[in-house]
């Protein structure tokens, strides 16, 4: 059972998507891949309104323990690993029973770092700023964005031919699952529904690489339309950053 979103997140909503490969928590991985049907239900949790002015991050009273660990104050940030039907959640206080105030798109890349950190059991918060509104967000959603490569050729040559597959939904799932690693299992979550007119396109974020510096990768595929299929035409991947970037670069 692949799952595009992470169990016990700050997310929205609940994506499911039942695949032919091995079961486990979170998502799906396997060296080889058949077709994938899907299943999609949401389920959409409590949501409060957002105020009209704004929330601060601070305050004496906040639960969890401050901790030195995280984003610097004025790093911009991105949400990683969030499903394209979902948001996270930007909260008044750190934790997921907490007011929220905002509700942050999958693919937002302009979050700015305050410089706060509070660990919560089992859970890290970091005090962000949402286009003027600021509050607390799971700090497992956020990363850098490093470097965008073209893995084109790479791709090709793992698979030893050009991969194909009946839906831009299949063939996006295989080429991110070349990305994703074994131990630990990666999460391979679709942050971009599929799109089709002169090529299909589709984005999947593979979270959970086994570096601390390197988050995991964001898969952005491009497919020919043939008859009733799809063969691939282009990949992007862009780096998921979990310290920082240099020069493009995870430090």
């Amino acid at each position: 059972m692949l799952i595009f979103a992470a169990c016990g997140d700050d997310a929205a909503s609940t994506t499911t998507t039942a695949t032919t490969v091995i079961e486990t928590t979170t998502t799906s991985q396997a060296t080889t891949t058949t077709s994938i049907s899907t299943t999609t239900s949401t389920t959409a949790a409590p949501t409060t309104s957002v105020p009209a002015t704004t929330t601060t991050a601070g305050g004496s009273d906040l639960p969890g323990e401050p901790i030195d660990f995280g984003p610097a104050a004025g790093d911009t940030l991105a949400v990683i690993g969030v499903a394209h039907d979902d948001v996270l959640n930007l909260r008044a206080a750190p934790g997921a029973d907490q007011d929220i105030v905002g509700e942050i798109p999958p693919t937002y890349d302009g979050l700015t770092a305050l410089g706060q950190t509070r660990q919560l059991p089992g859970s890290f918060w970091i005090g962000v700023d949402y286009e003027g509104t600021e509050g607390w967000v799971n700090l497992r959603f956020i990363g850098y964005l490093g470097d965008t490569t073209d893995a084109t050729q790479m791709v090709i040559d793992d698979f030893g031919e050009v991969p194909g597959a009946e839906t831009m939904l299949d063939l996006g799932f295989i080429v991110a699952e070349s990305f994703a690693s074994e131990e630990p299992v990666s999460d391979i979550v679709l942050v971009v529904a599929p799109t089709v007119g002169d090529l299909g396109e589709i984005t999947y974020d593979v979270i959970g690489l086994g570096d601390d510096a390197v988050r995991g990768v964001r898969v952005h595929v491009f497919g020919d339309p043939i008859v009733e299929a799809f063969t691939l035409n282009a990949v992007e991947v862009t780096t998921l950053c979990g310290r920082g970037v240099d020069a493009g670069a995870c430090v």
